[in-house]
C-alpha cells in the first residue's frame, strides 16, 4: 500500500503549536511564503538555529574536555584523525532524531512507550533519569575544577552556577531560555584563542588529521584503543536523542523547515569538531617535551600546562571554556530528563509554559541541578564511583536507544514518507553497529579495568559476527517480501496521526529476535554493573 501524503493531525501540547520564536528570529505560524533569496533563507535559518547547536555543543561538556585533553597531553596530535570519525557518528543519529521530532510532534520517550510497550518505555526513561542525574554530577565536578583553577571559592561558585542553570529555564519563555543557551554555546568558541595562543605546529596538526596512527608501543595498545573508543563514544550519549527530539517539538519546528534544522545540526557538528581539535592541539603543544607528557591527571592540570606554555591568559580562557561547557551540559542533560519524564507521565512539559502551568516539569529540572550541586559539595561523596556509573550506564543504555531509534525511523506509520531509505538504513545501521560495539567495549573496560588488547579485539570480532548475522537475516527476510513503494511527494505536509490510533508497532520475526537479544544483553549487563559498583563501593 502506498503511503498517503495528506496532512494529518498530531496529538501535542497546545503550547507547542504557534509561532517559532527562536533566539535569533521569529517565523509566524501563518507565514507560508516560500523561502527564496539569500536574505530570506538566512533569516529563516537564524530563526531555526538552536536545537542542533545546543545538543552538539552540550555534548562537548566536562567529560569531553577530559577525553580530548588526555589525548592531546598523552599522545600529542597523533589521535586528531579520530575527530574525522566523529562527523558521521555525530550527524547520523541526530539527523534521524530531527526527522522524528519534526514529523511526529511528540517526544522520543512517548514514541517508545506507545509503539513498544510499557516495559521498554519505562526502562528507557528510568535508566535515562539515573544516567542523566549522574551526568549532571560530572558537569558540576567540571564546574568545581574550573572554579578552583580560577581561584574562586568552591561553595559560592557551585551555588551560583546552579542558580544560573535553574534560572535560565525558569523564565517561562522558550525564547529567553534559548537566547541564554545560545550565548553559552558562543562561549565555547573561547577555545579558538586558546589554540592560537598555544600555537601548535600547523604541519603536525595536518599530519594528525590526515594520517591515522596508533601511538605508543605494544604495551600501550589497549590504553590507546580505549582512549580512541572514548573519543568516539563521548560524542554520542542517550540523552541527546531525548533532548533534541523534544526540543524540536517544543520549538514548533515542522517538516517544512527540515533542511534548515539539518543545517543547524551541521553547524553544531562543525563547532564540536573545532572545539575538540582546539583542545587536543593546545594540549599537544603545551605538554610536548615536558615531564607532563603522558601523565594526564585532570582538566585543572591541562589548564596549568597550557598556562605554563602559552601564558596565564590562555590558562584562564581554557578554565572559563570548561566552566561554560559544564553549564551547557547541565542545561541540556537536565532538560532532556524533564522532557522524557513529561512524555512518560503525560504531564505538561514545555518551556513555553510558566512554572504554575508545568510544575512537575520545572520541579524535575531544578531537583536534578540542586541534587548534583549538593552531592559535589558534600564531603565524602564518592565522585569517582559516580563518574564510573555514568560510563557504565551510558554503555548499557546506548544499544537499546540505538535499536529503537532505527526501528522508529523505519516505521511507516510514524514517519510515512520520511522513513529511512535503503542507502540511509545501511549507513545508519553501520554507525549504530559501531556505536554498540564501542559501548560494549567501554562497559567491559569499566567492569574489568585490566582488559587486554586481545580481549578488545575479541569483542570487536564478536560484535562484527553478530552484525553480519543480523544483516544476513535481514537480507533473507527482505527477499521474501516485496515492500510497497514509498511516495515521498509533498513530504512537508505529512504528519503522524494520533499515537492512540496507531497502537503497538507490528513485530516481525526479526524484530522479536532482536528485541529478545537486547533483553538478554541488558539483563547480563545490569547484573555485572551491579556487582561491579558494589565492589567499588566496598573498596575492592
Amino acid at each position: 500500500m502506498t503511503t498517503t501524503t495528506t496532512t494529518r493531525s498530531v496529538a501535542r501540547d497546545d503550547a507547542r503549536v504557534g509561532d517559532i520564536r527562536g533566539a535569533l528570529g521569529t517565523i509566524r505560524r501563518d507565514d507560508v511564503t516560500s523561502r527564496r533569496g539569500p536574505r530570506r533563507k538566512l533569516m529563516t535559518l537564524l530563526a531555526i538555529v538552536g536545537p542542533g547547536l545546543i545538543v552538539m555543543v552540550g555534548d562537548n561538556d566536562a567529560g569531553a574536555f577530559a577525553t580530548y585533553g588526555q589525548a592531546g597531553q598523552n599522545y600529542g596530535t597523533a589521535l586528531l584523525w579520530t575527530l574525522l570519525l566523529l562527523v558521521p557518528v555525530l550527524y547520523v543519529n541526530q539527523e534521524m532524531v530531527v526527522r522524528l521530532g519534526a514529523v511526529t510532534g511528540v517526544g522520543h520517550a512517548r514514541l517508545i512507550l506507545e509503539r513498544f510497550g510499557r516495559f521498554w518505555g519505562a526502562f528507557s526513561v528510568i535508566d535515562l533519569v539515573i544516567l542523566n542525574a549522574l551526568t549532571v554530577v560530572t558537569e558540576f565536578i567540571g564546574i568545581t575544577l574550573a572554579a578552583g583553577y580560577l581561584g574562586l571559592p568552591k561553595v559560592p561558585a557551585v551555588l551560583l552556577a546552579a542558580a544560573v542553570i535553574v534560572a535560565a529555564a525558569y523564565t517561562g519563555s522558550f525564547r529567553r531560555f534559548e537566547r541564554i543557551a545560545v550565548t553559552f554555546c558562543a562561549g565555547s568558541l573561547l577555545l579558538v584563542p586558546v589554540y592560537v595562543m598555544a600555537h601548535p605546529a600547523t604541519s603536525q596538526m595536518a599530519r594528525g588529521f590526515l594520517t591515522p596512527t596508533m601511538p605508543g608501543g605494544a604495551g600501550q595498545l589497549s590504553a590507546v584503543m580505549l582512549l580512541i573508543i572514548g573519543i568516539v563514544g563521548t560524542t554520542v550519549a542517550p540523552w541527546q536523542l531525548f533532548f533534541q527530539q523534544s526540543y524540536i517539538v517544543d520549538k514548533r519546528i515542522t517538516p517544512r523547515f527540515m533542511r534548515y534544522e539539518k543545517a543547524d545540526l551541521w553547524l553544531g557538528v562543525l563547532i564540536v569538531v573545532i572545539g575538540a581539535g582546539a583542545i587536543m592541539g593546545a594540549a599537544a603543544a603545551a605538554f610536548a617535551g615536558t615531564s607532563g607528557s603522558g601523565t594526564y591527571t585532570d582538566s585543572t592540570g591541562l589548564a596549568a600546562g597550557i598556562a605554563a606554555h602559552a601564558g596565564n591568559a590562555a590558562g584562564v580562557l581554557f578554565a572559563i571554556a570548561l566552566l561554560d561547557a559544564s553549564i551547557i551540559g547541565a542545561f541540556a542533560v537536565s532538560l532532556a530528563t524533564s522532557y522524557a519524564l513529561g512524555d512518560a507521565l503525560g504531564v505538561k512539559h514545555s518551556l513555553h509554559r510558566g512554572i504554575k502551568q508545568a510544575k512537575g516539569f520545572y520541579a524535575v529540572y531544578a531537583l536534578l541541578i540542586c541534587t548534583a550541586a549538593t552531592l559535589v559539595l558534600l564531603p565524602g561523596t564518592p565522585l569517582g564511583l559516580l563518574t564510573q556509573g555514568v560510563q557504565v550506564l551510558a554503555g548499557v543504555l546506548l544499544p537499546s536507544a540505538s535499536m529503537f531509534l532505527l526501528l522508529l525511523c523505519n516505521d511507516k506509520d510514524v514517519l510515512g514518507p520520511w522513513v529511512n531509505g535503503r542507502g540511509r538504513n545501511a549507513f545508519a545501521a553501520l554507525v549504530v553497529a559501531v556505536l554498540v560495539t564501542l559501548s560494549v567495549i567501554l562497559t567491559t573496560s569499566v567492569l574489568f579495568p585490566d582488559i587486554t588488547t586481545t580481549a578488545i579485539l575479541a569483542i570487536i570480532a564478536g560484535c562484527g559476527l553478530a552484525a553480519a548475522a543480523a544483516l544476513g537475516f535481514a537480507l533473507t527476510t527482505t527477499r521474501r517480501t516485496v515492500a510497497a513503494p514509498i511516495n515521498r511527494q509533498d513530504r512537508e505536509n505529512w504528519r503522524m496521526t494520533l499515537l492512540a490510533e496507531l497502537g503497538r508497532a507490528p513485530m516481525s520475526a526479526g524484530r522479536k529476535l532482536g528485541i529478545g537479544a537486547l533483553r538478554l544483553y541488558l539483563a547480563v549487563a545490569m547484573i555485572l554493573v551491579t556487582i561491579k559498583l558494589v565492589q567499588v563501593a566496598l573498596g575492592h
